[in-house]
């Protein structure tokens, strides 16, 4: 099967330049310190996966990279805009694609309206959205499954689904709130596979939140083969540059890296955690 192009050049106007930034970001929520004066980057064509205990602030992070939630104190930008200072956030959004936990399917909807549901909100031409809806279906090969509601399928045809909705904007920045989580392995390395054909074969940025270490883990020492079509391990002791990890906990970044930097940190917190 060919792949058909979804993300058209559409490069921050500095190429160069930060595609998210968080810089002294301060967030508390019900008197807790969520966040005390973080700071991180994403480059373009990066792929960051962000790591941390239960409750560390790592969908929220996500949240505030999408202009949903604002820091208390700090800045937040994406493609040089401030998030938090931008008066028409719709149009920073068309951007940006987010692929939600669980899915987050509209059940009386039908596939093809699901990922169609931005397109129309923006009153893009019936033609064109059938276009797009098809091409972003073959991406995550589910355009079989078009014309089904979300109960007539299953958990994983649901998360890719999901990332469906998410490219078929042809964005520039793809935020991953859990995207493998509540799903058996073999679902999961499908979801992952999809997430790093769409890595290597479209370059496209984006922030992946994750409980499964597994799953970042392959991320970082596999690519995606286009003329195989399909996810293949990298050579023994190599790993994919352009995916880095950051670790939250307790309202900070402790670690800021490559896998390999991780694999032999001596931080005791780290070593626990990764174990």
């Amino acid at each position: 099967m060919a792949i058909s192009p979804l993300i058209e050049d559409q490069t921050p106007q500095d190429a160069n330049a930060p595609v998210v930034s968080f810089r002294d970001v301060s967030l508390n929520f019900s008197n807790t310190v969520l966040f005390d004066n973080i700071s991180l980057q994403v480059q373009p064509g990066e792929t960051r996966i962000v790591l941390g205990e239960s409750g560390a602030g790592k969908s929220v992070l996500l949240k505030m990279a999408d202009g949903l939630i604002k820091p208390d104190s700090g800045c937040v930008t994406v493609f040089g805009q401030k998030v938090s200072g931008t008066d028409d956030l719709n149009e920073l959004r068309q951007r940006i694609g987010m692929v939600f936990q669980e899915g987050a399917l509209f059940d009386s909807l039908t596939v093809r309206d699901n990922v169609a549901y931005r397109l129309m909100e923006e009153q893009v031409p019936g033609a064109e959205i059938d276009q797009r809806v098809r091409e972003a279906l073959r991406f995550v090969e589910l355009e079989h499954a078009i014309e089904l509601f979300p109960s007539e399928i299953s958990g994983g045809m649901r998360r890719r689904v999901a990332i469906a909705r998410a490219i078929v904007t042809r964005p520039d920045l793809l935020l991953y709130d859990s995207p493998t989580g509540g799903l058996d392995p073999i679902t999961s390395h499908t979801i992952i596979e999809l997430i790093v054909k769409q890595r290597d074969v479209y370059g496209t940025s984006s922030l992946l939140v994750t409980h499964r270490l597994q799953d970042a883990f392959t991320m970082t020492t596999h690519r995606y083969d286009v003329a195989q079509q399909r996810m293949v391990p990298l050579s023994k002791g190599m790993f994919d540059p352009q995916t880095t990890f950051l670790v939250l906990h307790q309202g900070h970044i402790v670690f800021d890296g490559s896998l390999e930097q991780l694999l032999s940190t001596t931080d005791p917190f780290l070593r626990e955690f990764i174990r």
